[in-house]
């Protein structure tokens, strides 16, 4: 036994210079075979961090702007429609309705629209609970399709026809927002250039189980680092579908809901974006959203 010599020096002599055992091995076609892919997918996983690296870079450069309030308030409140769409929920859509019906804003200046493209037992169990809430004064009102056209993004481009509000908010079946979500979130809106506020998810069953937990941190960096990074550079950021609320103008500018594509709320927020030609389109607001 004996101690390597040690410095800089020694090492670039023992890996680089030394050619003692130069030629001795020589790749093949299996070698490449396995370096290429891991090159490869080593690049990939290399731009993501890097990319996570900037946008947490981001978020505390501009903590500054963080946004908490909205720069003003409507003397008079827009009126709002609340879409939402729902396909075979049985099992939470009287959790959802029971929420949405206790969104405090205006009734006379507010609609509710259920957008059911179910096929099964959810139908009945659904507009049984429209028509229980409405007896109690609620404006809620269902709708059904049949042929589902459009899924998802057709279901909402159906419920705009008969729309009445200047501000949509859309809500999947399984959250419940709290109470004061509209009032928290509409008044964004006396600023023209804001055209969707897109809110923060929060979770009911974080502590679940270890499932759930990891689920919750990985939406956490999502809204916390990246959209909040995004937003308060100015950058774009997208409508997750759910959540979030849309000028009803800035909708229609934009070409309206599409289908011709699996993601129509990414695809409708950079319509938007290109057709306002400003990254003050969306903004992320910390108005909590509770999600199993």
């Amino acid at each position: 036994m004996y101690a390597a010599p040690r410095g800089i020096g020694p090492y670039l002599r023992q890996h680089l210079l030394d050619k003692t055992f130069q030629g001795l091995y020589h790749t093949d076609a299996f070698d490449r075979a396995l370096l290429i892919p891991y090159f490869i997918v080593l690049i990939l996983l290399a731009g993501y961090g890097m990319h996570r690296y900037i946008l947490v870079y981001l978020y505390y450069k501009h903590k500054e702007k963080r946004t908490t309030e909205p720069a003003a308030l409507f003397e008079e409140l827009p009126r709002v429609t609340v879409q939402l769409p729902i396909f075979n929920e049985q099992y939470v859509v009287e959790r959802l309705l029971e929420s949405i019906c206790k969104l405090k804003y205006p009734r006379e200046k507010l609609d509710i629209q259920v957008l059911d493209d179910s096929t099964d037992e959810t139908i009945e169990v659904a507009r049984n609970l429209v028509e229980r809430y409405a007896a109690l004064g609620n404006p809620i009102s269902y709708h059904h399709r049949t042929n589902r056209e459009g899924f998802k993004a057709g279901a909402l481009a159906e419920g705009l026809k008969t729309a009445k509000g200047e501000v949509v908010a859309i809500f999947d079946a399984d959250f419940t927002p709290p109470e004061d979500f509209l009032l928290r979130t509409v008044h964004h809106f006396t600023d023209p250039r804001i055209g969707m506020v897109q809110t923060r998810w929060t979770h009911i069953n974080r502590n679940y189980s270890f499932l759930t937990e990891v689920e919750a941190i990985l939406l956490d960096g999502h809204f916390v680092l990246e959209h909040s990074g995004r937003a308060r550079s100015g950058v774009f950021f997208n409508f997750n579908g759910t959540a979030g609320v849309w000028r009803r103008r800035a909708i229609d500018e934009a070409g309206g809901w599409q289908h011709d594509t699996l993601t129509e709320d990414t695809d409708l927020s950079y319509r938007a974006q290109l057709k306002d030609g400003s990254s003050s389109i969306c903004r992320m607001s910390n108005a909590p959203q509770n999600c199993p």
